[in-house]
Order: C-alpha cells, then structure tokens, then sequence
C-alpha cells in the first residue's frame, strides 16, 4: 500500500498588539488585547500540522478546513427573562412613586404649618390660663360706678392707659408699633393681659423676651405653634436641616411663615395680627441681644406699615427704648407710671376688701401711701398682709437693704482691689445724695391731691454729677435709679427714695463719703505715678531731663546734681 507522505509546514504564530483598535490593516483586523501575555491555545488534527495561536483568536471568516459554522439551533437560543424584566419596571415605579409621595409631603408639611400658625392665634391664648385672669368679683353690696357694672369688676383699679391699650390689643390701632416702658411692677403685663382677656385672645400672641437668643426662639416658636420644622420627616434621611443654624435664622423663618398667616387674615378680616414680646430688658447688651432686637424691630416697622401685625414691646429698662429709638420711624411710646394718690387708694381699698372683706379707714390707707406710694406689686403685697403698715415698712426696709447690699462704700481703709467696685458704688451714692439735696430744694415733694413728687435730673446731668456715664445702665438694671421715657433719672420708687434719705442722713456720711473718694484718687494716682531713682553720681555729676510734646517740641527741663551728704552716703 503506498504510504501517503505527510508536507510539514513551518509553525505559525500570530501576535496581536493594541495598536489600531477595531481597524482593518492590510486584510487582517487588529484587536486591542493590552500587552499581556496570554496562554496559547493548541489545535491538533490528523491531516494538517499543528498552529500555534497566541493571543486569543480573531473573529473571520470560518476556515475552509474546518468547515461552514453552523447555526445555534433554536432550543440553544437565550430565552426572555420575565422576571428581571418585570423586576426592574417595578423598580422604576416605586422610585418614581417615592419622589412623587416626598413632593406630596412637602406641599402637605408646608401646609399643616400654615394652619397651626394659624391656629396660634385662635380665641383662647394659653397665656391667660396661665395668668389666670378670671378674677372673682367684689361682693354685690359694693358701690359701683354705672360704668362698672356689668363688668363684674375685672379691674381693681382701672388706669388711664387701659383704653390705649384695649385699643391696640383689639386691633383697633393700626399703622404703628409700641412700646411700654416702666418701672417694674407698674401694672404694664397686667394691662396687657386683661385686653387680651376681653376679646378672650383673638388673634393674639404673647411670650416673654430671654437673654438667650435659644430660649427665645423656642418661647417664640410656642407662642406661634412653630417647630421649625424640627418635626419634618427628612431628618430621617440626613437631610442637613434648618437647625444646623443659628437661633437668629430660625426666628426670621417663623416671621416669614408668620407674615403669609397675617396676609390671609388681613384679606379676610381686615386686621391685623398682635404680637406682644414681653420682659424686653431681659435681652442682653451686647451683640447677639442688639442684633435680635434690631431684627425685631425691623418686622415692626415692615408689619406697622402694611397694618400685617402690630408689635408690643413691654420693658423695664430705658435702654430698650433708647436702643430702638435710633430706627424708629412708626414707634409709639407709652410710659407707664405709679399711680397717684387717689388711684392709688382706691386700688389698695379694693384690694383690701376682696382678700379680707374689710374696709379700711382713710388715715390708714394714707399712711401706706405716703411709705410706699403708688406701686401696685407693693400694695397687692400690702393689701393682702394682716397688718398693711408693718408690711410697708418692711417694704422700706427692704429696698434699703438692697441698696446698701448694692451700693455701700468702704471708706478710706479700703483695698486697693475693690476699687472698680467702690467706683460703682461710689458713683452710685453721689448720685442718690444729689437727689436728695434736690429735694430738699423743691418748693414741694408731696401733692395733697396727687402724691409723691420724687426729684428727677436729667440723663446728661445724672452723668456729669457721676462724673461717669457707663453706670447708670446698670443702676436701672439693678432697679435702684430709673430713668423714663423722658430721659429723666429719679429713685427707682418711693421706698428707694426714703432708703436714700436715711442713707445721706446717717452721722459724718458726707465725711465717709468724701473719704471714700480720696482713697479712690490716692489708689487711681498711684497706679499713674512711677518712681526714677538715680544713683552712681560721682564728683559733681549731674542729670539734665528735658520734657518733650508729642511734636518733638521742648516744653520744660530739670537739671539736678549730686550733694555733698549724697557723696558720704553713696546715694545719689
């Protein structure tokens, strides 16, 4: 049998390099592999030599050896996954469901925030239950006025700005802001208070001032039913939130909600909103404070001119008002004074005969004027006391103690390191002496018909008496001078006036005082004195010192040499 001769061919290798990517170059397509090394694939047949192939091999034309491919046949075919399919339509559903329920949610969030403003101001305020304001009237066999009646005597004593301040509280008033200033215990809440009460708090919202600008902004968010949008339901998605600011910003985001609450009730009932921000002094003076203050009074000031809202500012102290005064343009001052004489009995007999059912004698109730005067905390102190003359003096005792606790001086023996205190109280006692020296001046201080006529100066002269002009802020702070909307300074109150009398009338308290004074400018001059000691002056040597202005010119010279007894004893 012949023997069939098997042709050998040379080994053929292929390489493929990234070069072209997905190009044809002279008929054999180039594929980019990266420049690894790949492990060679071996084909063997029985009728050709062995090829060797590195690389993978490229997609061509079948080879004729091997044959035409043949087709998958339709069972190897990949078959339509329903389920990923369905799956990944159901995805796209939820996500786009998801998105469309947290837009819904915010329309809706913004929405219940309305209503619960709105709601805020609502008849029924929480702060008259607080208050509580539903006062008992007075027995029926009471004389009453034809204007009382009918009223059940909410009032013990009805005061001249009690219509003003009705007038504003029922929206009455527009177009202006206000401001109450007063001493403490002058009645300023409870007229506020009882307006509100009568239109039993509709449309009002009353929270108290703080010096914390935090605690401010959570009494405010009471007072309106704001959560500053603490209570949203992104905080469960770390979304960053409103409170990664500062308190200032969240009070403008509620006066912002605020204002669209004005607009519809304005649209719908023509009047305005009442916002009464109570204890304003209680602000601090110094940055924070005077910025929240100012933005404050700016929404007064927007809210007055679009009759929005009508702002109440109550406060004890005259730097609140001396503060708002310099941006004030629609701002309404009202002070709010101790009683007079005659308002003054009268309220301590009405108070008098509803805690005791008593009445009282006329001489009585004029020998508690004449030590306490016409502030109603005292005589609703007084009037509920068993025996009212103790209790004024007491009252009396009182105010003194605080103020000598305060104020009292120490005298020539006193260290040096208390002397910024004893400038403080210093200051404070020439000041309380100038007034009493006053008085004594004054053609009268006690008015048959209207009382007390404590002695005032004005604010620029109490200064220059003090010779100081820091001070007196924080000596109407402390409620031992007061300083009204006039700019007058006076004592606090008539028991702090007679505190002061008995002060300056104490034995050789001008001396002490006088005294006291020195030592401060002994302690002042020796912290501005500096000592110079020369010495090493031999054989008539001397020093010649020249005195010099701030331009360099001479103005005086010294010259000094060394003595005789200074040579023996080396000194100089």
């Amino acid at each position: 049998m012949a023997t069939r001769s098997l042709t050998s061919a040379p080994l053929r290798s292929v390489f493929t390099f990234a070069a072209i990517p997905d190009t044809q170059y002279s008929g054999t397509r180039l594929r980019t592999h990266g420049l690894r090394r790949v492990r060679p694939r071996i084909w063997t047949t029985r009728r050709h030599l062995v090829t060797m192939q590195v690389g993978p091999q490229q997609p061509g034309p079948p080879n004729e050896a091997e044959g035409p491919q043949k087709k998958p046949k339709k069972d190897e075919r990949p078959k339509f996954n329903w389920r990923e399919t369905t799956f990944k339509m159901a995805e796209a559903a939820l996500t786009t469901f998801a998105s469309v329920a947290i837009l819904g949610y915010t329309k809706y969030y913004k929405y219940m925030i309305l209503e619960k403003m709105q709601n805020a101001f609502a008849p029924g305020d929480p702060v008259l239950g607080l208050a509580a304001t539903a006062k008992r009237g007075l027995p029926s066999d009471y004389p009453m006025d034809a204007a009382d009646e009918g009223k059940q005597m909410a009032h013990w004593v009805l005061r001249d700005e009690q219509g003003l301040i009705d007038a504003i509280v029922s929206g009455e008033a527009k177009g202006q802001y206000f401001l109450l200033v007063g001493e403490k215990g002058t009645g300023k809440s409870s007229m506020l208070i009882d307006a509100m009460a009568k239109i039993d708090g509709e449309g009002c919202a009353m929270f108290d001032a703080h010096a914390d600008p935090e605690i401010f902004r959570i009494r405010l968010g009471k007072a309106l039913d704001f959560e500053f949008h603490e209570d949203n339901i992104g905080s469960l998605f770390s979304i960053r939130g409103p409170r990664d600011a500062s308190a200032l910003l969240d009070v403008e985001r509620a006066f912002n909600k605020l204002e669209k609450v004005a607009l519809k009730r304005r649209d719908v009932l023509g009047k305005p909103l009442i916002i009464i921000v109570n204890s304003m002094h209680l602000l601090r003076d110094n940055d924070s404070g005077r910025d929240l203050l100012e933005l404050l009074q700016q929404r007064a000031e927007q809210w007055a001119a679009s009759n929005l809202a009508t702002v109440v500012f109550n406060s004890d102290d005259y730097w609140i008002y001396e503060r708002l005064k310099q941006y004030a343009t629609r701002m309404n001052v009202i002070p709010i004074l101790d009683l007079n004489k005659p308002k003054a009995l009268s309220a301590l007999s009405n108070y008098r005969l509803k805690f005791h059912g008593e009445r009282t004698d006329r001489e009585t109730l004029e020998q508690v004027y004449d030590k306490v005067g016409g502030r109603l905390s005292y005589l609703g102190r007084i009037a509920k006391a068993s025996d009212m003359v103790k209790t004024a003096n007491e009252i009396c005792q009182m105010e003194k103690t605080w103020f000598l606790n305060k104020c009292w001086i120490l005298g020539a023996e006193m260290d040096d390191d208390v002397m910024d205190q004893q400038k403080y109280a210093s200051a404070a006692m020439v000041l309380a002496k100038a007034l009493v020296d006053m008085e004594k001046d004054m053609a009268s201080t006690y008015d048959p018909e209207k009382g007390h006529i404590l002695p005032q100066m004005p604010l620029h002269k109490a200064r220059q008496v003090m010779t100081r002009a820091d001070f007196i802020q924080s000596y109407d702070a402390i409620n031992v001078f007061t300083i009204d909307s006039n700019a007058m300074v006076r004592a606090d109150s008539v028991p702090m006036m007679n505190a002061f009398r008995e002060v300056c009338a104490l034995e050789g308290f001008e001396e002490f005082l006088e005294a006291t004074l020195n030592r401060i400018s002994d302690i002042e001059s020796l912290g501005r004195t500096r000592e110079l000691t020369v010495k090493d002056l031999w054989e008539g040597g001397k020093y010649e010192v020249k005195m010099i202005d701030g331009k360099g010119r001479e103005t005086g010279g010294l010259t000094f040499a060394v003595k005789e007894k200074d040579k023996e004893d080396g000194d100089g």
